[in-house]
């Protein structure tokens, strides 16, 4: 399962929300117009649950590369060792008064918190 990158509830509810390549990340509110999320427009925000999970291609592929090379004792070692994919459900306060809850992947989560510091 991966994150959605949605706001669940509150204003902006169902909006998107884009990460871009420049450490940005925004909620998507019109066709072209992006509501950046940093600390000209963030009052506070909170993490409300952060769920690191098991990507199952990586698990899978490492548990056949581990089979391979090890056998089964390295297949059940290459899926043990699958990469953590990180969720997180965060509040959000702006500055305007409106409130969100999003969920969002790790690279948004951290463009979040670098341009919210």
């Amino acid at each position: 399962m991966s994150a959605k990158n949605r706001v669940l509830s509150g204003d902006y509810a169902g909006k998107q929300i884009l990460g871009g390549g420049v450490s940005q990340a925004g909620i998507s509110i019109g066709f072209i117009k992006q509501l950046y999320l940093n600390k000209t427009t963030v009052e506070s925000y909170e993490v409300i649950n952060n769920e690191n999970q098991k990507s199952m291609a990586s698990g899978v592929a490492r548990g056949i590369v581990g089979g391979a090379l090890l056998g089964g004792v390295g297949a059940i070692a290459g899926a043990a060792s699958a990469k953590n994919k990180g969720i997180y459900t965060i509040a959000i306060q702006f500055k305007d008064g409106k409130r969100s809850l999003i969920e969002v992947d790790d690279k948004i989560y951290k463009a979040i918190v670098q341009n919210c510091f």
